[in-house]
């Protein structure tokens, strides 16, 4: 056993006490914004300095949901993003096994492809891929309008591909599929086959593999996958602002946005009570998913 001499022990103690005292000061550094949001969002005079207040209040919260639009823009946020990432979760897990189980010659270069969607620039795409949605709105539109006439925009407000539903989520979620992909493509290849093999043995059905066997195994990556194109997709502010444009289906960062640039006077407590909304669902996504973010990272599932 190696003996260590006190000098060593006191510069392991002044090197340990430096790390926790650069990472101390990060934290709080990186936790001041969190805390002023959160103290003015509970403040009778919110101002644009940090300060305690002087009359708690939960009225900034109220106007958000009375005088505001802000049930709407949160629904319209959840619903969007809820969808792109139930989507994603289906078709990566269905694409990470193919990708996983298949052994082709075009696999690593497809994967490599995919992956330049999501390293190129969103701002880059948003030119041809608007074009691109558009004319299938028109097409829409062409169909719908003849049959349902003055009915038809209420349709396309959730079937539209421009300022519609249906547009803004699957180009969020093109954007978060090739990670998504990656990550369970991975996973995939951490689960061992005698799971697979042994179901099969026992004559289960595609079906029955897919429904009682690798749902299950795949539910850690799933979770994974779906937390990242959560917290990505509800931090998108480009997206929704280049595709929507009806008052009806603003989300929440448009609508703290828009809350901001209106007013002549910044109001301070409403735009913090706003943000705090807005962290809460990635917050509360990342506090259900956190373990199996953890367990997909550590190693999957040990056969």
């Amino acid at each position: 056993m190696a003996v260590v001499s006190p000098s060593e022990t006191v510069n392991k103690g002044r090197s340990d006490l430096i790390a926790y005292a650069t990472l101390s000061l990060i934290s709080i550094f990186c936790a001041v914004p969190f805390f002023w949001v959160l103290l003015a969002s509970l403040d009778g005079d919110a101002q644009l300095f940090l300060h305690w207040p002087e009359q708690w209040t939960f009225a900034n919260y109220v106007r958000v949901f009375t005088k505001e639009d802000g049930a709407k823009w949160l629904f319209n946020s959840l619903f969007v993003v809820g969808s792109a990432t139930l989507l994603v979760m289906v078709l990566s897990g269905l694409g990470g096994y193919a990708l996983s189980r298949t052994r082709a010659w075009w696999k690593l270069p497809f994967l490599y492809a995919i992956l330049l969607i999501r390293v190129l620039p969103p701002t880059a795409l948003v030119v041809p891929l608007y074009k691109f949605l558009l004319t299938l709105n028109n097409a829409e539109a062409a169909v719908l309008r003849p049959i349902f006439g003055h009915y038809a925009r209420d349709i396309m407000r959730w079937t539209g591909f421009i300022d519609g539903y249906l547009g803004l989520i699957l180009v969020l979620a093109t954007m978060q599929l090739p990670l998504a992909l990656w990550i369970m493509k991975t996973f995939f290849d951490g689960l061992p086959r005698d799971y697979e093999e042994a179901a099969l043995m026992d004559g289960a059905t595609l079906i029955q593999r897919i429904r009682r066997v690798l749902i299950p195994l795949a539910l850690p990556g799933l979770a994974a996958a779906g937390l990242f194109a959560f917290m990505s997709a509800w931090g998108d502010f480009l997206l929704p602002l280049i595709f929507l444009s009806s008052p009806e289906l603003q989300t929440l960062p448009l609508g703290l946005f828009r809350a901001f640039l209106r007013i002549n006077e910044i109001d301070y407590g409403l735009l913090t009570a706003l943000a705090f909304i807005y962290l809460l669902p990635a917050v509360i996504a990342f506090g259900f998913a956190r373990r199996f973010l953890v367990q997909t990272f550590s190693g999957c599932v040990k056969g």
